[in-house]
């Protein structure tokens, strides 16, 4: 991306519509309704159709209706978008991260004078949020070459489990902004990580945010969410192939670890909701 303002630009074919910069860069808008700002192969690869179909399954059973819940409480609670008593529009979200949109839309719905931005990576993860609110965008991009968002334009920032580009989260946040960030506990899954072989969390992780962060923004009062997962055994099966140890377990070995696994299968579901202020010492 060179970073030019975008306006929406002439009919491109096969393409619902386009958007062009100053530069006459142009880019589609696909027929999902996605834009897709991607100018070359990112140097990781975004979550897979099946990934992303997971995911979406896991989050229509309501498994982690909690830490939705957990995001609206904190993003309203701490005043990021003001509401106008004229009903006008008014507000940004940006979730950076956004998967099929689901945390997003819910804060959408709790703030009716915001309107959405979802990033993300994943092709099939845009499609998806693209239909998940009607005044929510996706918009495909690499959060480590940048955020598609004006400077100090967003009241609102969502990051679930996701990339963190403090320099980028401080830019495009407005000075009364809030970034919401969510992590996973030590024990995030902790039943069912040797058990299956999958990742576990990294014990260094909150260092890890800490310092990924703190030098643009401000922690304030972190809060701890945890729950108990009650599942099947395809539960399991979709919840290890959402995230990232679908990558390194092999299908047929984790239906077989799997299906050793006493069923209903209980597992704790862990987090750490944290919201940040811009720094105002940094420029």
């Amino acid at each position: 991306m060179c970073a030019g303002e975008l306006s929406t630009a002439a009919h491109q074919p096969g393409a619902t519509g386009a958007v062009r910069c100053s530069r006459g860069h142009s880019f589609d808008v696909a027929r999902q309704g996605y834009l897709n700002l991607l100018t070359e192969q990112a140097p990781i690869a975004g979550d897979t159709a099946q990934m992303v179909a997971a995911r979406a399954e896991v989050f229509a059973a309501g498994h982690f209706d909690f830490l939705t819940d957990a995001i609206v409480t904190t993003a309203t609670a701490e005043g990021t978008v003001a509401e106008d008593p004229a009903g006008c529009a008014g507000g940004l979200a940006v979730d950076v991260g956004a998967g099929t949109g689901g945390h997003l839309a819910a804060v959408l719905d709790a703030l009716p004078s915001c309107e959405g931005i979802a990033l993300d990576l994943a092709k099939p993860a845009a499609r998806r949020a693209a239909r998940a609110h009607p005044r929510m965008g996706a918009v495909v991009c690499d959060v480590w070459r940048g955020l598609p968002v004006a400077d100090g334009c967003a009241d609102l920032l969502l990051d679930v489990f996701a990339p963190r580009n403090g320099p980028e989260f401080r830019r495009v946040l407005r000075p009364d902004g809030v970034a919401v960030v969510v992590t996973p506990r030590a024990d995030h899954l902790g039943e069912i990580v040797v058990p299956l072989g999958l990742i576990g969390v990294d014990p260094d992780k909150e260092s890890r945010v800490a310092r990924s962060l703190e030098r643009w923004l401000r922690p304030q009062d972190e809060r701890e969410y945890a729950t108990t997962l009650v599942l099947s055994r395809p539960d399991v099966v979709r919840l290890v192939g959402m995230g990232p140890s679908a990558r390194h377990v092999d299908p047929a070995q984790l239906n077989e670890r799997v299906a050793t696994l006493p069923e209903p299968v209980e597992v704790t579901a862990a987090v750490r909701v944290t919201p940040f202020s811009p720094r105002s010492d940094v420029r």
